[in-house]
C-alpha cells in the first residue's frame, strides 16, 4: 500500500514557490542588463560573464548537488540553497563592480543548484501515487514556464521606478518568505541514499562540464579562437570521460551511470534539452523581429508575446491531466508532433498583419512546448525510486540548463550565419562598415545611425528584409528538430508504463 503523505499539497506549494526565484532569475537580467551595463561600466567581456556564468555553473553543479540531496536529505539541502540564493541575491543587488556581480552570481547559481534538484526530489518523495505525481509534476511545470515568462516584465516593471540592482533585490523577501514555510512544512526524517560524495569526483564533474559547455559556446558564439574553443571542448570531454570511468569502477557511485540505460530517463532528458532549447531560440528571434523589424518597444513586444507565455504556463496542468487519461507517451508525442506544425506556420506568417491567427499560434505553440517539458519530468520522475529522486531531477534540470544555453547560442549562430547570406548591401560602405552591417540586424542598426540619409533608411530596409527571411528559415529548422525528436521519444517510450 503507497504511503500517503500528510500536507502534500502544501508542501509542494512551499517548493514551488522556492523554486520561482529560480526559474525568475533566469530570465529577469535580460531586461536589466542595458542598466547594468551602464551603471558598473562593464566592458563587453564582462556583460557576456555576468549573463553566462550563472546556467553555466548551474549546469556543472546541478548534478552534484543533486547526488548529495540524496545522500544527506532534501529538506537540509533545500534549506541551505534558500540561505545562500537569498544572501547572493543581497550582494547581487549592491554589487559597486561587475567582478563583484559576477562573484554574487557564482553564489546565486550554488544556491540555485542546491535548490532545483530538491524540489524534483521531494515532489518524487511526497506523491508515491503516479496520478497525484502526474498532477503534481504539471502544476511545477506551470510554475517554470510561467516565472520564466514573468521575467523580463518584472525585470521591465521594476526597472520603471528602480535601479538595477531591483532585479535582484526582489528575491530576499521571497525567500524570507519561503524558508520558514520549507522548515515548517517538509518531514524532518526522510530516507536517504547512501553515495561517494568525494569532493574529487564532484570538481571532476563540475570542471568538465564547465569546459565542456563553455567551449561549445565559445566555438559556436566565436567568442574565443576556434582552436582554443575546440581544446577547451576536449578537456572537458576528457574529464568527463574520467569520471564516468571512476562511477563505473565504484561500488557506491556518486552518480548512478545505470540511470541512462532507462529509456524513459533517456527519452525525457532528450525531450527537455530539444523543448526548452527551442522554446529559448524561438523567443529569441521573436522578440528581435517584433523590436527591430515591426519598430514595438520592449514592453509592446512582451505583449505580443503574452499568449505563448500564458499558453506555456497552463502546459503543465494540461500534460499531468492528459497523461492520466490517455498515457504519457500518446501526450508526450502529440505535443512534439503539433509543435512543428505550428512553428512551421508562423514561419509563413506576416507579423506585419498578424491578426488572430498568429496569436492562436503562439499560444499552440507555448502550450505544446510546455506539455512537451512537463511530460519530461512526469518520464523521469516515474522511471526512479522515491530515494532518486534528486539525482533523476538534477539530470532534467541541467537539460534545462543546457538546452537554455545551447539553445541560445546556436539559434545565434545561425541566425548570424544566414542574416550574412541573406543580406544585401544596398549603399556603398568602407569593407569594415560593409563587414559589420552584414554580422546581424544589431550591427545594421549601429552602423546606419552612422550614416546620413538615404543610405540609413535604405541599409536598414535592406536588414529588416534579410532578418525576416532568416526568422523564417530558423522556424522551419526548429520544426524539423522537433518533430525528429517526436518520432525518437514515441520509439523510447514504447515500454513506459501506462504509455
Amino acid at each position: 500500500m503507497l504511503a500517503v503523505v500528510p500536507r502534500r499539497w502544501l508542501i509542494l506549494l512551499a517548493v514551488m514557490l522556492a523554486f520561482l526565484p529560480v526559474v525568475i532569475d533566469m530570465t529577469i537580467l535580460h531586461i536589466a542588463m542595458p542598466s547594468l551595463t551602464l551603471a558598473l561600466s562593464a566592458s563587453a567581456t564582462e556583460v557576456l560573464w555576468i549573463i553566462d556564468i550563472y546556467p553555466l555553473l548551474m549546469a556543472g553543479l546541478l548534478v552534484p548537488m543533486g547526488t548529495l540531496a540524496d545522500g544527506i536529505g532534501n529538506r537540509r539541502m533545500l534549506l541551505t540553497g534558500l540561505v545562500v540564493f537569498g544572501l547572493a541575491s543581497l550582494l547581487a543587488a549592491f554589487a559597486p563592480t561587475p567582478a563583484l556581480l559576477i562573484g554574487a552570481r557564482v553564489l546565486l547559481a550554488l544556491g540555485g543548484s542546491m535548490i532545483m534538484p530538491c524540489v524534483l526530489g521531494i515532489i518524487r518523495r511526497i506523491f508515491e501515487d503516479e496520478d497525484e505525481r502526474a498532477m503534481a509534476l504539471g502544476l511545477w511545470g506551470m510554475v517554470g514556464a510561467a516565472g520564466a515568462a514573468l521575467g523580463p516584465l518584472i525585470g521591465g516593471a521594476l526597472l520603471e521606478h528602480l535601479w538595477w540592482g531591483s532585479a535582484f533585490l526582489i528575491n530576499v523577501p521571497i525567500m524570507l518568505v519561503i524558508a520558514p514555510l520549507v522548515f515548517i512544512l517538509l518531514p524532518r526524517s526522510e530516507a536517504t541514499t547512501p553515495g561517494n560524495w568525494g569532493p574529487r569526483q564532484a570538481l571532476l564533474l563540475i570542471v568538465g562540464m564547465l569546459s565542456l559547455v563553455y567551449g561549445i559556446k565559445a566555438a559556436v558564439g566565436g567568442t574565443q579562437p576556434l582552436g582554443v574553443a575546440v581544446l577547451v571542448a576536449l578537456l572537458g570531454l576528457a574529464l568527463l570521460s574520467l569520471f564516468a570511468r571512476v562511477q563505473l569502477r565504484s561500488k557506491t557511485p556518486m552518480l548512478d551511470l545505470a540511470l541512462f540505460s532507462r529509456p524513459a530517463i533517456l527519452a525525457g532528458i532528450i525531450m527537455a534539452l530539444v523543448s526548452i532549447g527551442a522554446l529559448a531560440g524561438v523567443e529569441l528571434t521573436l522578440a528581435q523581429e517584433l523590436q527591430y523589424v515591426l519598430g514595438k518597444t520592449p514592453l509592446e513586444a512582451g505583449i505580443f508575446m503574452i499568449p505563448i507565455m500564458a499558453a506555456a504556463a497552463v502546459g503543465g496542468p494540461v500534460a499531468g491531466y492528459f497523461s492520466n487519461l490517455y498515457g504519457l507517451r500518446l501526450v508526450a508525442s502529440t505535443s512534439l508532433a503539433v509543435s512543428p506544425v505550428a512553428l512551421a506556420f508562423l514561419a509563413m506568417a506576416d507579423f506585419h498583419q498578424p491578426g488572430f491567427v498568429v496569436l492562436v499560434l503562439l499560444a499552440l505553440l507555448g502550450l505544446t512546448l510546455s506539455i512537451g517539458l512537463t511530460t519530461s519530468s512526469i518520464a523521469i520522475m516515474g522511471a526512479v525510486e522515491a530515494c532518486e529522486g534528486a539525482a533523476a531531477g538534477s539530470l532534467e534540470a541541467t537539460a534545462y540548463e543546457l538546452g537554455t544555453g545551447l539553445g541560445v547560442t546556436f539559434f545565434g549562430m545561425f541566425m548570424s550565419s544566414l542574416f550574412s547570406r541573406t543580406f544585401s548591401l544596398p549603399v556603398d560602405l568602407a569593407s569594415p562598415l560593409a563587414e559589420r552591417a552584414a554580422r546581424s540586424i544589431g550591427d545594421s542598426y549601429v552602423v546606419a545611425y552612422s550614416l546620413g540619409q538615404p543610405q540609413s533608411a535604405a541599409l536598414i530596409e535592406a536588414a529588416k528584409e534579410a532578418f525576416s527571411a532568416t526568422h523564417a528559415m530558423l522556424l522551419i529548422a526548429a520544426s524539423v528538430m522537433i518533430g525528429t525528436t517526436g518520432v525518437f521519444v514515441f520509439i523510447m517510450l514504447r515500454g513506459y508504463r501506462g504509455a
